[in-house]
């Protein structure tokens, strides 16, 4: 049985409360320790290179292609070059959902203007959560605005899941979990290239508190391997 939409009222509001110790001693601009450097998340392998040293080879997340609220494919070679946070949730949770997409929306308004970084949200109800179902959703949570920085795509319910578990979160039926999905609330910090370079427990503030440090120091890196604008705006 689906649930109606949880308001999104009382979403916005918690996220209102203020973005945290870490915003709260950025300042305008958020400045990297460019001596620091997140790790690379998942298996890494040394290979050899004729005529060079070997070099290590990280993981990098599975080709895909999703479609956003507006229609508009969202593919690797569309984010190449891009950082982007991503999470897996459905319209109708009535779960944790709500709760970590307000946590997002606090990253987001923090950080949602600045050059090459992205927030990409994935349903893992693609039955229900089609495309007017995912733009009223942008709407209703005050991101739904033309060139939004945060896109809500989706696939097949398959593609979700293996999706879900290669940025190393989880999803799967289960008819005892709320809204019938069990999922868990990991937001998946992606660099440039694909790689994934953090990993968040939504539901835990300094989690979010941490990928609110973090975040500057992989946009910095970014910056230096490609020379593209890496400051990051409120």
């Amino acid at each position: 049985m689906r649930v109606k939409f949880l308001p999104l009222a009382a979403l916005l509001a918690l996220a209102g409360c203020g973005t945290g110790p870490a915003a709260d001693n950025m300042g305008g601009d958020a400045q990297a320790d460019n001596s620091v450097t997140l790790p690379y998340i998942g298996n890494s392998e040394r290979r050899a290179v004729p005529g060079h040293d070997s070099v290590t080879v990280h993981a990098t997340v599975p080709p895909f292609r999703l479609h956003d609220q507006d229609g508009q494919l969202v593919t690797n070679q569309s984010l190449a070059g891009k950082v982007y946070l991503t999470d897996f949730f459905f319209a109708t949770c009535p779960g944790i959902c709500p709760k970590m997409q307000s946590e997002l929306l606090k990253v987001y308004k923090q950080y949602g203007t600045t050059p090459n970084l992205r927030f990409i949200s994935q349903t893992i109800d693609p039955e229900h959560d089609d495309l007017p179902v995912l733009r009223d959703y942008a709407r209703r949570l005050g991101v739904g605005t033309p060139g939004s920085s945060w896109r809500f795509v989706r696939a097949s319910r398959d593609t979700a899941y293996a999706m879900a578990a290669a940025y190393f979160t989880g999803a799967m039926p289960d008819a005892k979990a709320p809204g019938g999905i069990a999922h868990s609330g990991t937001f998946a910090l992606v660099d440039d290239q694909g790689h994934v370079r953090g990993l968040y427990d939504s539901l835990n503030p300094q989690e979010v508190v941490r990928l609110q440090k973090e975040l500057p120091v992989l946009l910095a890196e970014v910056k230096t391997r490609s020379g593209a604008p890496a400051t990051a705006a409120r």
